[in-house]
């Protein structure tokens, strides 16, 4: 199994990124093969809405980092996605992120416009610093339903808290339950 991690911050060593490492970890103990893409080693451009994915064959127009991604999606069975909560929703580079995918599930190049196209499993995974776990839920469920009409299949959700008080790194209970998430990953049917 291939398995892909996004870190949706601009911090390399930040929750988010021990997050998702953490998840990825879980899985190369089950034989997982991983990769990870950081946004602070790239320069993803936002989308420019420009439709130029609709009116040729040559995907998204905007030749920067993404095409990095965009390439290694086409050979990811699952996908961690790590996105911290700002302002009540997910980081600007979550949503970068989110709106570019809107190249690759265009018509012309969607799996969900292929017959019988497996659909790729993932993990969203978001951190805040608020301890309440409920505090984003609305907008947590939302975010889950969008990558399920994307065709996604949402595994898990898990919402790390309480990071106001210490980072991700500092907390033992993380460790585990983060590596189960990446191990049931790649054992999920």
């Amino acid at each position: 199994m291939n398995i892909i991690g996004i870190i949706a911050s601009q911090r390399k060593e930040g929750n988010t990124a021990f997050i998702v490492n953490k998840i990825l970890e879980g899985a190369k103990e089950q034989s997982a093969e991983t990769s990870i893409f950081g946004f602070a080693d790239l320069d993803i451009k936002p989308c420019r809405g420009c439709w130029g994915c609709h009116k040729s064959d040559r995907g998204c127009v905007i030749k920067d980092d993404m095409q990095k991604i965009y390439d290694a999606l086409e050979h990811a069975d699952a996908i961690v996605l790590g996105l911290p909560i700002y302002m009540g929703q997910m980081s600007a580079q979550g949503k970068i992120f989110t709106d570019r995918l809107f190249a690759r599930f265009s018509p012309r190049f969607s799996p969900f416009f292929k017959e019988n196209a497996v659909k790729q499993k993932l993990i969203l995974s978001f951190n805040q610093g608020n301890p309440d776990a409920d505090l984003f839920k609305t907008y947590i469920d939302y975010t889950k339903q969008m990558f399920e009409m994307l065709e996604f299949d949402v595994k898990e959700v898990p919402v790390v808290t309480g990071l106001r008080n210490g980072p991700a790194h500092e907390r033992e209970d993380l460790r585990t339950s983060l590596k189960d998430f990446g191990s049931a990953l790649v054992v999920y049917p």
